[in-house]
């Protein structure tokens, strides 16, 4: 059966380029969104639209009434809609690129369905009055979301042929291990914010039921653990002679790692201040950005077309009689 999507493919054709940059926008309008729905937390606007799916009973968008904090929160579900049309775009060019490569459709679409799901979940996040557990689940999702547009434009940059590892066995699950231990320092990020003073809302809201301090405690003991074996993973490249792009990107992993434990440390020292915290949590997506690089690196592919490229044969010039 033909669809929408198959006509545009047939009277359009979108190039490599395309591909690659509509992918790039969705990874960066991703992570936008990360940062805006922590906005919407640390400046208390959880609750500005205090139902879902429109803002208030009677009305879709916030009123007047609603201050700056309907403003805040109805502004982030429309950046919603504004990253929904951005991987709108990366699905219609990975349609239409030439050859037509269903692995990168197949992302685009994996994006949409993340993107409906975190919407679903945000709406129930409101109408549970910003229960701490669905929250941290809220923002999990983001990273997940995260991890899927990275995904589809690393493959923009790269062909369907079989990957070729660059290194042994024993590195890469050294590395997949890497990625385990950044996703538990991630979840413990949330459990921090699910139990400190930041509930989302300028009134008395939920929290987690657990020990702010030791809580605080364990995520900064996983932050050292990470970061330790972020200092093995770079020695260990050098040790089997990895190539440079894996060298490179655990020593930009580690970078990442340091400057969000030292932003940790400062917004625990100044109790938490709203700025620092949104830099932070800016920085928790970088991190989880980083170790999944490091990752894909491990593995390589030719760039689209390199294997379409066949080599100039000079002419044949007679033999002289």
């Amino acid at each position: 059966m033909r669809t929408p999507f198959s006509w545009l493919a047939a009277h359009w054709t979108a190039s490599d380029r395309v591909v690659r940059w509509t992918a790039f926008a969705a990874l960066v309008m991703s992570i936008v969104v990360v940062v805006t729905g922590g906005a919407v937390r640390l400046s208390g606007s959880g609750l500005g639209c205090p139902t879902w799916p429109t803002c208030t009973g009677d009305h879709l968008a916030n009123t007047p009434a609603m201050g700056i904090h309907g403003v805040i929160e109805f502004g982030n579900r429309l950046l919603t809609d504004v990253l929904c049309v951005v991987v709108g775009l990366a699905i219609i060019a990975a349609r239409c690129g030439r050859p037509w490569r269903r692995s990168l459709t197949r992302l685009a679409w994996a994006q949409f369905w993340m993107i409906v799901f975190d919407a679903v979940w945000g709406g129930i996040v409101v109408l549970a009055k910003l229960n701490p557990f669905l929250v941290a689940v809220h923002f999990l999702a983001s990273l997940a979301l995260i991890a899927i547009a990275l995904v589809q434009w690393q493959r923009s940059l790269e062909s369907d042929e079989a990957p070729v590892r660059t290194v042994g066995v024993p590195v890469v699950q050294m590395t997949r291990f890497l990625v385990l231990v950044t996703g538990a320092l991630c979840v413990a990020g949330t459990l921090v914010t699910g139990s400190g003073p930041h509930s989302g809302d300028g009134t008395v809201v939920k929290r987690m039921p657990l020990d702010w301090e030791k809580v605080t405690q364990f995520h900064a003991d996983l932050a050292f653990a990470t970061v330790g074996l972020a200092v093995a993973m770079i020695f260990v490249l050098m040790a089997v002679d990895a190539p440079s792009t894996p060298r490179l990107r655990a020593k930009q992993f580690l970078a990442v790692l340091l400057s969000q434990a030292v932003v940790g440390y400062v917004q625990y020292f100044l109790h938490l201040p709203e700025l620092v915290v949104g830099i932070h949590l800016l920085g928790a997506a970088l991190v989880w950005l980083t170790a999944l690089r490091l990752y894909l690196s491990l593995h390589t592919r030719p760039a689209p077309g390199e294997l379409d490229r066949t080599p100039v044969t000079p002419p044949r010039v007679a033999a002289e009689v």
